[in-house]
């Protein structure tokens, strides 16, 4: 095999990791204004009345940008969504319990990662069908109304298999204010 063979195929993959890159870095000082402050502090003090009724754990996690690592590669959301869970920690909660809601802004991606405890009761489609209900607010730009539809849709499922009663503590296991990088 020649030059000629290859040329082909390693183009349009480093064509479509520039068009990707460029996508996350011309769109990422827009993605950042996405949330405000006061829209952030107004969905940390929902996760924090949601996390009254149940044992769960939510965070929030909503990217501007991947790294050029993920790019390069072509990871896709669910992978860099997967990590992010790992990496703040949302497996490590008494209940195993803990759900990562992670926004990817530039590629309008949307995912919910459930730790295995509640990945047992709750079926994937139920998570699609929440995703579904937050891309029509996305797509019109109402990224807080998404965001806030989201938690009660978790808090539902969570209040649901892991009701907090009144001799559950009321430990809180991890931060309740949503991430922007």
């Amino acid at each position: 095999m020649g030059p000629e063979t290859a040329a082909p195929s390693t183009f349009p993959g480093l064509a479509t990791a520039l068009w990707r890159l460029a996508q996350h870095r011309w769109g990422e000082p827009g993605a950042r204004r996405a949330l405000s402050s006061e829209a952030l502090e107004r969905l940390a003090a929902r996760v924090a009345a949601s996390e009254r009724r149940h044992t769960g754990q939510i965070r929030i996690v909503a990217e501007a940008s991947l790294p050029w690592s993920y790019l390069r590669r072509h990871a896709s959301a669910r992978e860099r969504a997967i990590m992010l869970f790992s990496k703040y920690r949302v497996w490590d909660t008494e209940h195993n319990n803990g759900v990562l809601i992670y926004l990817l802004l530039p590629e309008h991606a949307i995912e919910i990662v459930a730790d295995r405890g509640l990945a047992r009761h709750v079926a994937g489609s139920e998570w699609r069908d929440v995703i579904a209900q937050m891309s029509t607010h996305f797509r019109q730009r109402h990224y807080e109304e998404g965001l806030a539809q989201a938690i009660e849709a978790v808090s539902s499922r969570l209040s649901r298999h892991f009701p907090r009663t009144s001799d559950t503590p009321g430990d809180n296991e991890l931060p309740d204010a949503p991430v922007v990088r």
